[in-house]
């Protein structure tokens, strides 16, 4: 479907509802991902499907109904039930009048018209790649290969009407050794941007040079984090930069603003136009989002709002509202972590005795407020001895304040777009010093 189509049915649901205040949310979803295990595609799914959210305001009261009917009737319906849920809500006495948004464009880059009208072949292509790399080592594989196009209009009866189209594609390939496992990823808006090939064959190599891994000893490391790894670790740092967070006191900042929190040489972006992760250029509100330093060398300057914490706090709407209803308040989802100067290689010659860490997994946050999590590492953990890679060790347990974390580190040069089911996020590898291994694992 789309963007006039989205806006069509936008000014229907408006026209019909009778609420002080109305907003929708039209989005557009044409997905397909193939799964894969032991060289075979064991699950093909796809999906289309519209989505049609309604709120209304009533007296300070909020209420939110959702359909995926098109006709006539459904949509004056849902605009019913959602002023019939407003009416049941509490009266929020800071309830503001729903921003009147402006105009903004899609950064370049965030669609690519092959990869919206990609057939299941294309994916069968990206599977077939993978296999061949798996059955040249005597590995078996899992994962899968993705293609999408989406689409949103936001519309309100302040006046804002905004809409975006955007595309992805993707690979994950987890290689089984008889005692190792590696991994590789790549994510990109233009599917003919992606090298399954490539992915896989990393995923090979690590597989392969962790063969037959040594136990090492728990306690404090020199870890270089490759970006995946490191991904996952920083994702948690996302909800500390809400204003929600930030004025309740369950943020690392509340404290206070512009104070320095960590090294020197730490930079945290929240930018939708970054050409590795090019994305939504308005928020949930229809508000256009800013591109903002949240980590400024070191100093912790700034929390994304939406209108109704800019209102609370007194601040300007940054435009990082989330749909509403939601228990999280605005959120920070375009992480961009700064660059360094040194590549990877050169991050680990220049350690005496380290770990190289390919990816990190089941992590829980421990102590919020401190930002301490837990996890552990997988899919390729090495030791690093004189500066140079010795082979696989066991993978371990750790427990880490990630404000401790990023008071003694090093990044590369080269930033990497990675991801998982929670966040999407740029990132190159950081080098830690003393990261804290609470255990081993057998395997």
């Amino acid at each position: 479907m789309d963007s006039a189509r989205r806006e069509e049915i936008a000014r229907r649901v408006l026209e019909h509802s009778g609420a002080d205040q109305t907003e929708t949310l039209i989005s557009s979803t044409d997905a397909a991902l193939t799964r894969f295990t032991h060289e075979a595609s064991n699950q093909s799914v796809a999906l289309s499907d519209v989505a049609i959210s309604v709120r209304a305001i009533v007296g300070g009261r909020t209420g939110v109904a959702r359909t995926n009917c098109l006709d006539d009737a459904s949509l004056r319906d849902v605009a019913a039930r959602a002023i019939a849920l407003a009416k049941l809500a509490p009266a929020d006495p800071l309830q503001v009048e729903l921003p009147a948004g402006a105009a903004t464009a899609a950064p370049v880059g965030a669609y690519d018209r092959a990869t919206a009208g990609a057939p299941a072949g294309v994916r069968a292509a990206m599977c077939d790649a993978i296999f061949r790399a798996a059955e040249a080592d005597g590995f078996w594989c899992a994962g899968y290969a993705s293609t999408d196009a989406s689409g949103i209009t936001i519309a309100n009866s302040s006046g804002a009407l905004a809409s975006f189209d955007g595309t992805a594609a993707a690979v994950n390939v987890k290689m089984n050794a008889a005692s190792s496992t590696g991994f590789g990823e790549a994510y990109a808006p233009a599917v003919g941007s992606i090298d399954a090939a490539a992915a896989a064959s990393r995923a090979a190599a690590k597989a392969r040079e962790g063969a037959s891994p040594r136990a090492v000893d728990p306690g404090g490391w020199t870890v270089v984090f490759e970006p995946a790894a490191f991904g996952e670790l920083v994702a948690y740092l996302a909800e500390h930069f809400s204003a929600q967070s930030y004025e309740e006191g369950s943020s690392f900042f509340s404290d206070g603003l512009n104070r320095r929190y960590f090294a020197d040489n730490v930079t945290l972006y929240d930018d939708y136009a970054h050409p590795l992760k090019p994305g939504m250029p308005f928020d949930y509100e229809g508000q256009p989002k800013s591109r903002l330093a949240l980590i400024d060398r070191g100093v912790v300057r700034q929390i994304v709002t939406d209108s109704y914490y800019a209102r609370k706090l007194g601040r300007i709407n940054t435009g990082h509202a989330l749909p509403a209803p939601n228990s999280w308040g605005p959120q920070a989802h375009d992480l961009v972590v700064g660059a360094g100067e040194k590549t990877v290689e050169q991050l680990v010659a220049e350690t005496k005795r380290g770990l190289l860490v390919t990816r990190t997994w089941y992590i829980r946050t421990v102590d919020r407020k401190r930002a301490i999590v837990t996890g552990m590492t997988r899919d390729g953990t090495f030791a690093i001895e004189d500066g140079r890679v010795t082979g696989g060790v066991r993978n371990l347990r750790f427990n880490q304040s990630l404000l401790e974390m990023l008071q003694r580190c090093e990044f590369a040069r080269d930033q990497v777009r990675t991801e998982s089911y929670h966040y999407a996020l740029v990132t190159p590898a950081v080098k830690v010093e003393n990261f804290t291994f609470t255990s081993t694992t057998e395997f």
